[in-house]
């Protein structure tokens, strides 16, 4: 029987630096539309902001480590697990959230200073989970894995272009807002063309592999999912917010997490296939969820 750390997924790890610029279009496109007001917004009315940062980075990290330890999978998709976990959330929960009829100034909020965050807290939180876990630190040990370079990765993908963002919209509001209804839809394509055009060109390892780790990816989803909603209803946040923290935290930047899968991990095998199945799946459920929410939200009006 094959393990499944012989699996390979085909990335061409040379293209790496395609899947950057990709990457970080995607942030400078969302960066347009974030205002330096958003972040004084901390002080004016810090709860919501608060309870989706302490979800996003001390509640999922903490969940999808008990997740771990209830169902003991390999190192390698544990550790996958973590990674996803460690992750800030997703550029396109913006999209969602708006769907959905959540909190989108919220979500922008939230967008902004989980990026901010993730410099820190994704290498903190992968390093502590995956060094708490001893079949996890096991691998570790074989790893060159500097937090640093973790940090300078995160730098480049989200810092430099949510810095540039939003001093563009500071300094050129106009231009930026022009820009943005351009840029914004045209980066998010050109993102999820790269997972289409990954998952076609690995579609024969999916059909046959995907079966490792479908159920745990579901699950995992699910629990975020569940985790965002519960945490923002009882911090007593209203409806609205908590469908907007639910979605933050089911929708992981696991295009970040891929990344660095194939740069420090080598695309290790059980990893990486948890990791990509997360980067498609969680879009997804996001769109289902969305949905969900939207259609209830329209019979409600009607009603």
């Amino acid at each position: 029987m094959m393990n499944i750390d012989d699996i390979r997924i085909n990335f061409n790890s040379d293209n790496l630096w395609l899947v950057n610029f990709a990457l970080a279009l995607v942030m400078f496109g969302v960066a347009l539309d974030i205002k330096i007001s958003d972040f004084t917004s901390l002080i004016k009315s810090p709860k919501p902001v608060i309870i989706g940062i302490v979800t996003q980075f001390i509640l999922i990290p903490l969940v999808s480590y008990l997740f771990i330890l209830v169902i003991q999978p390999e190192p390698s998709v544990a550790l996958g697990i973590m990674m996803v976990a460690a992750c800030p959330g997703g550029n396109v929960s913006n999209f969602m959230t708006k769907m959905a009829g959540g909190n989108t100034a919220l979500s922008v909020s939230l967008t902004a200073f989980a990026t901010l965050a993730a410099l820190v807290m994704t290498p903190l939180n992968f390093a502590l989970y995956g060094n708490l876990y001893a079949p996890t630190a096991e691998i570790l040990k074989s790893v060159s894995l500097d937090p640093f370079e973790v940090l300078k990765l995160i730098l480049l993908i989200l810092g430099i272009p949510l810095l540039l963002g939003v001093l563009m919209n500071h300094y050129k509001p106009i231009f930026s807002k022009k820009l943005s209804k351009i840029l914004k839809p045209v980066s998010v394509v050109i993102f999820l063309s790269f997972i289409v055009i990954a998952f076609l060109n690995n579609f024969d390892i999916f059909i046959k592999h995907i079966h490792l780790v479908l159920f745990i990816v579901l699950g995992h989803n699910a629990l975020l999912l569940f985790t965002g909603f519960v945490a923002a209803r009882f911090g007593g946040l209203d409806y609205i917010d908590q469908k907007t923290i639910s979605i933050e935290s089911g929708i992981q930047n696991s295009g970040l997490g891929l990344m660095l899968v194939f740069t420090f991990f080598d695309g290790l095998g059980g990893m990486a296939l948890l990791v990509a199945f997360w980067a498609i799946w969680d879009i997804v459920s996001g769109l289902l969820v969305a949905f969900f929410w939207s259609e209830k939200r329209m019979k409600t009006a009607k009603a």
